[in-house]
This record gives C-alpha cells, sequence and structure tokens, in this order.
C-alpha cells in the first residue's frame, strides 16, 4: 500500500495577515494536482505553525510530510530553525516530516522570477 504524503508550504509569517493571501493560492493551486492533504504552515506571527499543520496533515491521511520552504535563500531560518521543527513536528505528529531545499535554491524557480522581472520593464 502506497503511504500518502502531505505537502506543507513553510513561509515565516508577518503581522500583515493580507501578506498570506499568496501563500494560500499557491496552496491551492497545488492541492488541485496532488493527492495528498497541502497546507501552509508559518515560523512566526501567523497560523498554524509547523506541529499544527502536520497534525492536520495526518489527521487527513497523510502517512509521512515533506515540508517546502518557500524563502529564496538558505539562511538561518532554513538551516538552523527548521531542522528542529521538523524533528518537533515528526514526533509530535508521529510520522516522517522531512524538508525540500529551499524554493530559491530551485533553477527553475529563479528563471521563472527573472522571467518576471524582465517583464515589468516591458
Amino acid at each position: 500500500m502506497e503511504t500518502t504524503t502531505g505537502l506543507i508550504l513553510f513561509g515565516h509569517g508577518a503581522r500583515d495577515p493580507r501578506w498570506r493571501e499568496p501563500f494560500d493560492r499557491l496552496a491551492a493551486d497545488v492541492a488541485e494536482s496532488h493527492p495528498g492533504p497541502v497546507s501552509v504552515a508559518f515560523l512566526d506571527m501567523m497560523s498554524p505553525d509547523l506541529q499544527a499543520a502536520c497534525l492536520g496533515a495526518v489527521e487527513r491521511g497523510a502517512g509521512r510530510i515533506v515540508v517546502v520552504p518557500l524563502f529564496l535563500g538558505t539562511g538561518g531560518h532554513v538551516r538552523r530553525d527548521l531542522p528542529a521543527l521538523l524533528e518537533s513536528a515528526s514526533e509530535v505528529a508521529g510520522v516522517p516530516v522531512t524538508a525540500a531545499d529551499a524554493v530559491g535554491e530551485d533553477s527553475q524557480v529563479l528563471a521563472a522570477l527573472a522571467n518576471y522581472c524582465l517583464r515589468c520593464v516591458n
């Protein structure tokens, strides 16, 4: 039997509630194609946090979870904070929780951003 994989899109968080809107739109777009649960989680100032999002994914059938850090670079939050959060979330949720590379480390993401920047001057 194949394990259902939950996907959690992980961002920093902000005080302004409108800041999360593109994250929610992205999650909805991903959910249209991904057969498992898809949600967002935030490091700071917004809900849900990573543990709560992982518990929600497990409640919706995830047997493992992949966290996608929506950070342009691999700074302190990704290198230092995220590993501890992954370990804690895995313990609480009772399933393996791993992370992909930060989105800014992907050449296709950078190409899409470069394309956007170039469109801005046309």
